[in-house]
């Protein structure tokens, strides 16, 4: 995979957490305060647990984005020489209606989620026992199955990573999406609340939310630097 598209994975998943922060802030809030009172005692082990919960959360992405990276490699071969353009197009027409989410315009995109709900169903008791966490290990853990939670921007990320062509490349994408929603989700853990009220600004999400639709029309406006003009079938 080039760069521009781990780029371009960091970056929307940088700037979905103006909706992660409504979605998953509020537990990470929570799962700080159901350590144990000797963890929450002594506050700089607070972002290591925060870290430790994403990491999990990440490692959860990339194992499905190696996933639909497979089926997206089997897909384009499939559709032959100009299978990679169309994949491309419908990751880019993907990648606005995250935008449109994001700013607040397209909430239907949430539908998507019901997807996930059978699975979810199925792990949510398994990341109830885990609670309260008492360890570093613990926490990961709890990420793992947290990464797994029905979120319509992830599913929409994990449908964009189909572009990716590979299982490897499917989970480089999803790893830096997950990447980039990082600092955000470990800033929850330690400042919950404050950082979740800036980006809930109507201003805030409409710049992210246009910002998202600008760069998912560069793609295929400008794919020889996106993607490389063998992806295209080009000489």
């Amino acid at each position: 995979m080039e760069y521009p598209p781990l780029i371009i994975a960091f970056l929307v998943g940088l700037f979905s957490t103006v909706h992660c922060l409504g979605m998953c802030g509020g537990i990470v809030g929570a799962l700080t305060f159901s350590l144990a009172p000797e963890v929450r005692k002594r506050g700089g082990l607070l972002p290591l647990y925060s870290t430790a919960y994403s990491l999990g959360r990440i490692t959860s992405y990339s194992i499905a984005g190696a996933i639909t990276g497979a089926l997206g490699g089997t897909l384009l071969v499939g559709l032959g020489g100009q299978g990679q353009f169309v994949v491309q197009v419908v990751a880019a027409t993907l990648l606005v209606g995250i935008g449109l989410y994001i700013a607040g315009w397209f909430p239907s995109l949430a539908r998507i989620e019901r997807v996930g709900l059978p699975l979810w169903r199925r792990l949510e008791p398994l990341g109830r026992r885990m609670l309260p966490v008492r360890g570093v290990h613990q926490a990961y853990l709890f990420g793992l199955v947290w990464g797994w939670l029905p979120c319509g921007l992830v599913y929409s990320a994990l449908i964009f990573s189909l572009s990716a062509g590979s299982a490897v490349e499917g989970a480089a994408f999803m790893f830096f999406f997950g990447l980039g929603t990082m600092p955000a989700m470990v800033t929850a853990g330690v400042m919950a609340g404050t950082l979740a009220r800036f980006v809930r600004r109507p201003m805030i999400r409409r710049i992210v939310g246009v910002t998202v639709i600008l760069m998912a029309v560069a793609t295929v406006t400008v794919p020889g630097h996106f993607y490389g003009t063998e992806a295209l079938g080009g000489p």
